[in-house]
């Protein structure tokens, strides 16, 4: 991907060659919409960017079909905005929808660890921590995110539900471009990272009422602090915007004596 927020196209063509030789349209869709979720996800994409059907199709070397069903997929799941005549945008960031993610993703995976704990074996144990430590180390934003929801489905993964895991899944994919604003925020993803230490020791301990309290908790404040951060920004660019602006000064005039 290229540095740019301005959308696509990316003038450059991919670093890396995305999509397989021979790959059927749902593969190609597929990819086109993880590359996009993930230029959304690290910023190469900012929040209203245009994502233009024809730039992108150049861009990965498709027809417009694929592009078409990619952006609806990336429409349906809450990352792209298509309006009629006016094309598809990145959608914007909202800090309701940011705190209902966390509220849903409470109730949900409170029931998942429920479910998950008494099937945990010293392998899947081990695996978590592994992959809390790996989380905590991270100091990449976009890394940060994906190993974030690995170490949280980890902890899931033994409850055996996978219309559960799947659901937990999509909101942790709709929170991701979210859950990088803690990087704006590093005390935040200090205290995050110590939560996550001690939920990990009561599934550890096969606390299961802990363990729900701990999660809860987690997620439900993690929701109201990016909902408070992306108001009080909001509010922040309106009066920027509402200031006057300031008056250039009147060239003074000189008269002969």
């Amino acid at each position: 991907m290229s540095d740019t927020t301005d959308g696509f196209p990316l003038d450059a063509p991919a670093r890396n060659p995305l999509l397989p030789a021979a790959a059927p349209r749902e593969s190609t869709s597929r990819v086109i919409a993880e590359a996009l979720r993930a230029a959304i996800v690290d910023g190469t994409l900012a929040p209203g960017a245009p994502l233009r059907q024809d730039a992108i199709a150049r861009h990965f070397s498709v027809s417009a079909i694929p592009v078409r069903e990619a952006l609806r997929q990336l429409e349906s799941e809450g990352w792209a905005r298509v309006a009629v005549n006016k094309g598809a945008t990145v959608a914007p960031l909202s800090a309701n929808e940011a705190r209902e993610i966390y509220e849903i993703r409470s109730a949900l995976e409170s029931l998942a660890l429920s479910l998950a704990i008494p099937n945990h074996t010293a392998a899947t144990l081990r695996e978590a921590t592994r992959l809390c430590r790996a989380a905590e180390l991270e100091p990449d934003p976009s890394l940060y995110v994906t190993r974030n929801a690995a170490f949280h489905m980890s902890l899931y993964a033994p409850a055996g539900r996978p219309q559960l895991q799947e659901m937990i899944g999509t909101l942790h994919r709709r929170g991701d471009r979210y859950l990088r604003l803690k990087f704006d925020l590093p005390s935040h993803k200090g205290e995050s990272d110590r939560e996550h230490a001690a939920l990990l020791d009561a599934v550890q301990r096969r606390d299961i009422a802990a363990a729900q309290s701990l999660v809860a908790a987690h997620l439900l404040d993690t929701g109201k602090l990016l909902h408070r951060f992306l108001t009080e920004r909001t509010q922040a660019e309106a009066a920027l915007a509402n200031q006057p602006k300031p008056r250039g000064r009147r060239p003074r005039t000189t008269t002969g004596s």
